[in-house]
């Protein structure tokens, strides 16, 4: 093949490749603006609201490192064809969907295939780049993914609102079907000629003990913190979660390695991935549904609403990239959850007034910090694991992310679920004489921007005053997990700055530092 084919062939790839994070991450943004709208049209409470989102990120959390080990295994061409005919199936079947089990079930299958095309995607960019091509690769796969985020909430809102939410999922159908064609016809079949049997122990009880805590976390708010239901599904996940930790150090080539988080480093710096996910990325989710509910903005006004956020995350890590000749990775990272920190508990002080303007300034001040973050979080990471466990390290750090993700929805979905029902028990007195008991329901639908359901038992006359109520309740809700996620940036940033070391994280234009890890040799790599 000559020179300009090689050049046409490569960029196919890379369009291939870069479609595939761009229909993720677009999807993922879009059903967060949709939210409410899925709520009101399937009568869903917040619990049910909010499988919709943790189901997916569970499946694709869980699946992350097995996706990847089976791309080497068995061929990165076919499972990126896999994953992709798995996401758009599940596509149409969330389109399809009339109940919130189903629709939950469907984003679960969503979830997983997403995995298996995002793993076997950059496995596919990583063997068919090398030297400065790649990092221009990188480059533009980075570029797009900033598009797909700042873009989503937009896209979402106008889909959502022009059309209905179904075609938030529908949309992927022609999308992923163009995709299928170029990995058919571009994507060359690459294997791992040294890869191992899959560790499907590991595997089952990672996603089994992350599971069963999320279902507790979750369940919490309807059954209480107290309840046999929720004290023994976080219980199982205390007990899968140590097998899991047991059966990994038995393991001769392990999924894995947790003799990793021994070194100092890399341990602070997926607590920096951590706290990133778990009080930035997260108000991807929430961030709508405050605009929407308290606000009373449609799903395109609120996707508007929302740029303030979305934009600094791709504009920022430019920023980074520049800094990290200058400053070390270790002070880039606690600047960066410092400034979500402070953006976060800002955007608390002004939610509850209802004044966008000031909610704007501070959700562009947590959007800058993401930004810093975004890239460099991930950087710190892979430099801190030694080259030959690279692909392993690469899924550790997507599965970190999204675990951080994943609790970070789940944990303050519940804050705003207590929050929201304690706000109404003290003013029984709007709800026309609902008891007690039917107040906690009350709460799970307006959490989930269901009102109008919600105030369908209240008397006429005090549905006016009930939904102001509801509006300024969610407000104060809301900034009650701000405060939560500004306490966890603070605590992930003060960690990051002891545990990570200046010498492992010095500015690129400083002499790289010497060798600190032993190399991990297994039996089987000796010959």
């Amino acid at each position: 093949m000559n020179g300009e084919g090689t050049t046409v062939h490569k960029h196919r790839i890379l369009a291939c490749v870069s479609g595939v994070s761009f229909m993720i991450m677009l999807d993922s943004n879009i059903v967060a603006v949709s939210l409410p709208a899925i709520a009101r049209s399937l009568h869903a409470d917040f619990a049910s609201v909010e499988w919709v989102v943790s189901g997916y990120i569970l499946a694709f959390a869980t699946c992350l490192m097995t996706a990847g080990s089976l791309a080497d295994r068995y061929g990165r061409r076919r499972v990126l064809i896999l994953g992709l005919s798995v996401f758009t199936l599940a596509s149409f079947l969330c389109g399809m969907a009339r109940t919130p089990g189903f629709l939950n079930g469907a984003r679960a299958l969503q979830g997983a295939g997403a995995a298996l095309q995002l793993s076997s995607a950059l496995a596919v960019l990583g063997h068919e780049f090398r030297g400065a091509e790649r990092a221009r690769a990188y480059a533009v796969w980075g570029t797009v993914i900033g598009v797909a985020v700042t873009s989503g909430p937009i896209i979402g809102g106008l889909i959502t609102s022009g059309f209905g939410w179904q075609c938030a999922f529908l949309i992927n159908l022609p999308v992923g079907a163009l995709l299928l064609g170029l990995a058919a016809t571009s994507v060359p079949e690459s294997k791992d000629p040294d890869a191992h049997k899959l560790d499907y122990l590991g595997a089952a009880l990672l996603g089994a003990g992350i599971f069963a805590i999320v279902w507790g976390v979750i369940g919490a708010g309807g059954h209480g913190w107290g309840s046999a239901w929720t004290l023994a599904r976080l219980g199982l996940g205390g007990l899968l979660l140590p097998a899991f930790v047991l059966a990994e150090r038995g393991q001769r080539r392990p999924m894995v390695d947790l003799a990793l988080f021994r070194d100092r480093t890399f341990l602070g710096s997926s607590i920096s991935m951590l706290g990133f996910a778990g009080a930035a990325q997260v108000m991807m989710t929430f961030l709508p549904l405050y605009l929407q509910n308290s606000y009373g903005s449609s799903p395109a006004q609120a996707g508007l609403r929302m740029l303030p956020f979305a934009l600094p995350l791709f504009l920022c890590p430019r920023l980074a990239s520049r800094a990290a000749c200058r400053v070390s990775g270790r002070a880039l990272l606690t600047s960066g959850l410092f400034v979500v920190a402070a953006g976060n508990l800002f955007t608390a002080l002004a939610a509850p007034t209802l004044n966008y303007g000031l909610v704007a300034l501070g959700m562009t001040i947590v959007g800058c910090g993401a930004g810093l973050l975004n890239g460099e979080t991930v950087r710190v990471q892979m430099s801190a694991a030694p080259p030959e466990r690279g692909g392993m390290a690469s899924g550790i750090s997507g599965t970190t992310r999204f675990v951080g993700l994943l609790f970070g929805v789940a944990g303050l979905g519940a804050v705003l679920t207590l929050q929201l029902q304690a706000h109404w028990m003290a003013h029984l007195d709007l709800l026309g004489g609902l008891g007690a008991g039917q107040v906690h329901g009350f709460a799970q639908r307006v959490a989930a921007g269901n009102l109008g359901q919600a105030i369908a038992a209240v008397p006429g006359p005090l549905r006016a005053s009930v939904t102001a109520a509801a509006r300024a309740g969610f407000a104060g809700a809301f900034a009650a997990v701000l405060r939560i996620a500004s306490l966890v940036a603070g605590v992930a940033a003060i960690l990051s700055w002891v545990l990570i070391r200046y010498a492992d994280t010095q500015p690129h234009g400083s002499p790289a530092p010497p060798a600190r890890m032993t190399p991990i040799i297994y039996d089987d790599d000796i010959a």
